[in-house]
């Protein structure tokens, strides 16, 4: 998401629906939370993103195993992500350090685990639908949750992702995920296979997921980028930003904060 990706001038926001929206419990340990930052919280992320994008370790694209090179661009922070494992340096990018992984992120993360913890506990139709695996009060699941690394993924309008696990973690922690700019169709999908039952969400700017407990192996992507849904407000005229955050479980991790 440097200079030359992101677009000159700002589109005129399109909306598909704006009735309003409520924070929804997908399925058993992941939940939905709509608008859930502010539009100078999400302006903040934007600006933040693009120094993140900067060399050294630089936005890119991943080149898989098979040949194939995946159509978002990412950046990394705290650990970097390569198929399939984490490492303190881009490896297939410019073999310098990771950066540093933020303080704030660490307190964005524990809110967003709280908000979604808060949405279970008012959930009485949910069983079992935890978060954590070892989750007791929201408090407890909020401040044990100390993110390490944080995949940043900067959507063009074309850009798509396969269903997927997150399975690199040596951690079971949740997976928290942020939105920022166009909106997207997100398919959340079971634990077993990329086959069906699975469910399609919009997710918009500022919208929160998070995924963890029976949930947090289950296959995800993104099917489509809809474009021209995003708000120039937060300085993201075209495109979508999605945060990220993980518990990977390796050794070290704290002392790569900053």
């Amino acid at each position: 998401m440097g200079s030359r990706d992101m677009p000159a001038e700002p589109v005129t926001p399109r909306l598909f629906d704006t009735s309003p929206r409520t924070p929804t419990v997908v399925a058993s340990g992941a939940i939905h939370v709509p608008d859930w930052l502010g539009i100078d919280e999400q302006r903040e992320l934007v600006d933040a993103c693009r120094e993140w994008a900067k060399p050294p370790a630089p936005m890119q694209r991943t080149k898989l195993p098979g040949g194939g090179v995946m159509s978002v661009q990412t950046v990394c922070l705290g650990w970097h992500w390569l198929p399939y494992r984490y490492s303190r340096i881009a490896e297939n990018v410019d073999r310098q350090p990771v950066k540093l992984f933020p303080d704030s992120l660490v307190e964005l993360g524990r809110r967003a685990v709280t908000a979604a913890s808060v949405v279970v506990s008012r959930d009485p139709s949910v069983a079992g639908g935890e978060i954590g695996r070892s989750a007791g009060t929201v408090a407890s699941v909020a401040d044990g949750y100390t993110p390490d690394a944080a995949l940043v993924n900067f959507y063009d309008p074309a850009a798509k992702m396969g269903l997927h696990q997150d399975k690199d973690e040596r951690s079971l922690a949740p997976v928290v995920s942020i939105s920022l700019g166009d909106s997207c169709v997100f398919r959340f999908g079971n634990t077993e296979h990329r086959n069906r039952p699975y469910t399609d969400i919009e997710l918009r700017s500022g919208d929160l997921f998070v995924f963890g407990g029976e949930s947090r192996l289950a296959f995800h992507g993104v099917t489509k980028i809809l474009p021209a849904t995003g708000s120039s407000e937060i300085g993201l005229s075209e495109g979508r930003l999605n945060i990220t955050l993980r518990v990977t479980g390796l050794p070290g991790s704290t002392a790569q904060r900053g």
